[in-house]
């Protein structure tokens, strides 16, 4: 009798299965094509940083016109992330992955054929188009086509893409920059592409088939409008003097107007391009914001640390990408583990979050302590390896603390707020790093140039040492003064930013506790 009451229990367990649950290999190879499609974005967010000096050369364009090139697919693409669950019903959840590969794909040579600058922008925005259907519905695949009990190991597989593929970027950009043309950092995604796309073809069913919905055209115009101006102003606040420029000015009162006509248009809309309405679980709110100090985690200190190591310590862009690469060693060898504590249901996802999150604020603290004019590649590895470390233990938790409790149709809004979150935390906090970098770095120039007179001790050795005042001695003393101030001035950012994402790590006390292997259930299927 129990072995009948166990095959009743697993058969109707089975019948409670999505249909486009898989099993064995076919599920292998899904994923494979899965995960291929999520580095393609992952990677392509941060690889091109690397060559733009070398694009900018290359097409004659200064270094203001070179910063479209990212500008532009950073925009394109933070439109479409939260237009992804309507674009998946309205097109079909398998139609709308493979059309987005491909347009994705399809610019990426574009990007690399093209002669012009004007071309490569028009191209890296139709790039962005496609990439940014890609993360969302990638992870609503997983979900779909993973058991039950194996939806831990779907958000990990998830996780390693999203949080190793910008970790790949600078340093298959550098290798590219220091042995090939830059025009293979678009062509390196064909091969990954043709591959996705055929097991896709292959294996992935197609369960949801397009259904004929209602083009909310105001709230569409409304979202590019807001998160378009948004985007543009966190790119180019910098460069152009945040509020003394006009265009920052006027794009800011344009993005800050249209988010708040968006929400209050999305609110009373009957079909909105945008459900809102999820906002309104605690753990989707609370688990965006942790989402978006995962971004300040990821794309700030991608953005900040190989300024340092290239600019001050002197590392190729190749040595730059091996060193930010210790990180995501680190995190690959420890996911499997925070996978399976966040779905074994034994610990409170809440509190392997906080961990995590002190691991990766504490991290920060400990790459200031080390950051000087002078460190060696081996002083930087500790503090990357404990960032791993804490970021092995976040992701999947968060994911699975985010899902519980939620609607089955509410779980794609979800996601897709969470991915706009973990993005635009990350542009956020790029803005504000390399400004304060900026302001900090100017601080301490004033500082340590104050400090430099005949009266001191230290000056008068330095010139002594070196035959006396001359021209080049003091030209060599403004370039240390330089140096120390820059040096100074990075280890002030890593301190920041380690102080917000300790700060920001008591949220998960808000986010929902799913301790049973059960709550899989909710995000599963």
């Amino acid at each position: 009798m129990a072995e009948g009451n166990a095959e009743r229990t697993q058969t109707g367990q089975a019948d409670l299965e999505s249909p486009a649950v898989e099993h064995g290999l076919r599920l292998a190879l899904v994923a494979v094509g899965v995960i291929l499609a999520t580095l393609l974005e992952m990677i392509d967010t941060t690889i091109v940083n690397v060559a733009l000096p070398n694009i900018q050369g290359n097409l004659g364009a200064t270094i203001d016109e070179g910063a479209y090139i990212v500008t532009g697919y950073i925009i394109a693409n933070v439109i479409v992330v939260p237009l992804t669950p309507w674009l998946q019903a309205r097109f079909g959840l398998k139609r709308y992955y493979l059309a987005s590969i491909l347009i994705f794909t399809g610019a990426s040579i574009m990007c690399g054929l093209s002669g012009a600058f004007s071309e490569l922008v028009l191209w890296r925005i139709v790039q962005g188009l496609g990439g940014g259907g890609l993360i969302s519905t990638s992870q609503t695949i997983l979900r779909d086509t993973f058991p039950r009990d194996k939806q831990g190991a779907a958000q990990g597989i998830f996780a390693g893409g999203v949080i190793i593929g910008p970790t790949l970027g600078p340093l298959i950009g550098g290798y590219i920059t220091d042995n090939l043309d830059w025009r293979w950092c678009f062509f390196v995604n064909v091969p990954m592409a043709i591959v996705a796309v055929l097991l896709l073809v292959s294996f992935l069913r197609e369960i949801e088939q397009p259904r004929r919905m209602p083009v909310d055209g105001v709230g569409l115009a409304l979202l590019a409008t807001s998160l378009g101006s948004m985007q543009f102003v966190l790119d180019q606040g910098q460069r152009k003097d945040w509020f003394s420029d006009d265009a920052i000015r006027t794009f800011s009162v344009l993005a800050v107007a249209g988010i708040v006509t968006f929400v209050a248009w999305e609110l009373r809309a009957r079909t909105p391009i945008v459900d809102l309405r999820v906002l309104r679980y605690p753990g989707v709110w609370a688990g965006s914001l942790l989402g978006g100090a995962l971004g300040l985690a990821l794309f700030g200190s991608l953005v900040i640390l190989p300024q340092y190591t290239q600019n001050l310590l002197g590392f190729t862009a190749l040595l730059s990408g091996q060193l930010i690469s210790v990180r995501a060693v680190a995190m690959a060898l420890l996911l499997p583990v925070g996978a399976r504590l966040a779905s074994g249901g034994h610990v409170d996802p809440r509190w392997q979050i906080g961990i995590g999150m002190a691991l990766l604020g504490y991290s920060s603290l400990m790459l200031a302590s080390v950051t000087t004019s002078d460190t060696p590649f081996g002083a930087l590895m500790p503090s990357l390896i404990v960032a791993g470390l804490g970021l092995s233990q976040v992701f999947v938790p968060l994911q699975l603390a985010i899902f519980a409790g939620l609607r089955q149709s509410d779980v794609p809004k979800a996601a897709s707020f969470f991915n706009l979150a973990r993005q635009l935390g990350g542009s956020i906090a790029t803005a504000l790093l390399v400004t304060l970098l900026a302001r900090e770095t100017a601080q301490h120039q004033n500082t340590v140039a104050g400090s430099l007179n005949l009266a001191s001790p230290a000056v008068r050795n330095f010139l002594q040492a070196r035959g006396g005042a001359t021209p080049r001695t003091l030209s060599d003393l403004a370039r240390l003064a330089g140096t120390q101030a820059s040096s100074l001035g990075y280890a002030d950012v890593a301190r920041i930013s380690g102080y917000v994402t300790l700060a920001l790590a008591p949220l998960v006390l808000v986010l929902r506790r799913s301790s049973t292997p059960g709550a899989l259930a909710k995000i599963g299927h």
